[in-house]
C-alpha cells in the first residue's frame, strides 16, 4: 500500500506540470555529462578536432512507475578554419509526457594562447511537447483541463555557450535555453514554461605515475525556482584504456562509474546511480550507458584520448 501511494504521489507532481505553471529543473539529466557537454554547451562543437558520433541512454528511478527515461543522439564536428558545428536529438519522458528536443549549434574557435583555446557558440533548437492525460489517475474525470490531450507542441529556443579548453582542462559557461518560453497554455487555465537554466562546469586532468591518469570534474546548474545542483565527479583512467570513478549529486545521488576505450575510434561508458534520498525506498537506482564513435582523418591517430 505505502508503495502504490508515493507513485500515485509521484504521477500527481507529474500532473502538477498540466495544471501550474511550472517552476522547477526540466532539462535532462546526465551523470557523464563531460563526454558530450553539447548538449549544453554549443560551445564545445567541433572542439575534439574529429566527427564525434554520441549515443546515450538512461533509465532513471528503475522499478518506478512514470520515472524518467532519456535517450540522447548527437553529432558534431570541426567544418572549416575554426567552425565547428552540432546536430542533437533527444527524447525525454516522464510520467504521462513526451518530449523531443532538436537542436543545432554553431562554434566559432579563438586561439587564447598556445595552451588554451575558447569555442564560442550558439544553439538553436525546436521542441515537440506530447502530454497523455488518460496516463494519469485523475480525480475528477471530467475537469476540462484533462479532456483533450497535447500532440506535438512546437515550442523554438535559443542559447550560447562558451567552451575554454586546452589538452588537460576545460571550462564552460552556457545557456542552452535563453528564451522563457512557453510549452502550451491549456484551456486558458493551465501553463508550462521553459525556464531560465545556467550551467557552469569544468575538470582537468593530472598525469599520475605508472600509466595512471586522474580527473576531477563539476558541473552546477541553476534555474529560477530550483535549488541550485552541484555534480563532483573523480574519474581515473589507466593505460589510456580503463576508466573508473564515482560521482556525488549534491543532496540526491550517489554514482559508480565505468568506461572503455576500445579502440582509438570507439569508446563506451556505463554509469549506476542510487539516491541518498527518502527516493531510494521506492527505486533500484538509475542506469546510464553512452557509446562514443569517432572518425579520424587517415593516419591521424589521437595519442593522448582525452577525457572530454
Amino acid at each position: 500500500m505505502r508503495m502504490q501511494q508515493f507513485k500515485c504521489i509521484i504521477i500527481l507532481l507529474v500532473g502538477l506540470v498540466c495544471s501550474n505553471e511550472a517552476m522547477a529543473q526540466q532539462d535532462p539529466q546526465y551523470t557523464q555529462y563531460m563526454y558530450n557537454p553539447i548538449n549544453i554547451n554549443p560551445g564545445y562543437a567541433g572542439s575534439r578536432g574529429t566527427t564525434s558520433f554520441f549515443l546515450l541512454h538512461r533509465a532513471q528511478w528503475v522499478g518506478l512507475d512514470g520515472a524518467p527515461v532519456t535517450n540522447t543522439a548527437s553529432l558534431n564536428a570541426p567544418v572549416g578554419r575554426n567552425v565547428g558545428l552540432g546536430l542533437t536529438f533527444v527524447n525525454d519522458k516522464i510520467g504521462p509526457t513526451d518530449t523531443n528536443l532538436f537542436s543545432a549549434d554553431f562554434s566559432y574557435t579563438l586561439k587564447v594562447n598556445d595552451d588554451y583555446k575558447v569555442g564560442l557558440g550558439i544553439k538553436g533548437s525546436l521542441q515537440l511537447f506530447n502530454v497523455d492525460f488518460t496516463k494519469l489517475n485523475i480525480y475528477d474525470p471530467s475537469d476540462p483541463r484533462f479532456q483533450t490531450n497535447i500532440n506535438n507542441q512546437l515550442t523554438p529556443n535559443v542559447g550560447a555557450g562558451a567552451f575554454l579548453y586546452s589538452d588537460a582542462t576545460y571550462f564552460g559557461l552556457s545557456v542552452p535555453n535563453i528564451l522563457e518560453t512557453q510549452h502550451y497554455e491549456h484551456n486558458e487555465v493551465s501553463v508550462a514554461k521553459e525556464r531560465f537554466h545556467v550551467y557552469a562546469m569544468g575538470g582537468h586532468v593530472f598525469d599520475l605515475a605508472y600509466n595512471w591518469k586522474f580527473k576531477p570534474a563539476a558541473l552546477a546548474k541553476v534555474v529560477q525556482g530550483a535549488p541550485v545542483q552541484l555534480d563532483l565527479t573523480a574519474n581515473v583512467l589507466y593505460n589510456d584504456k580503463f576508466t573508473v570513478g564515482v560521482a556525488y549529486r549534491w543532496d540526491a545521488a550517489v554514482s559508480a562509474l565505468a568506461g572503455f576505450q576500445v579502440s582509438d575510434k570507439l569508446f563506451i561508458g556505463y554509469t549506476y546511480d542510487t539516491e541518498t534520498t527518502a527516493l531510494a525506498d521506492y527505486n533500484s537506482g538509475s542506469h546510464e550507458i553512452f557509446l562514443r564513435f569517432e572518425l579520424f582523418k587517415k593516419y591521424e591517430k589521437v595519442m593522448n584520448p582525452r577525457f572530454f
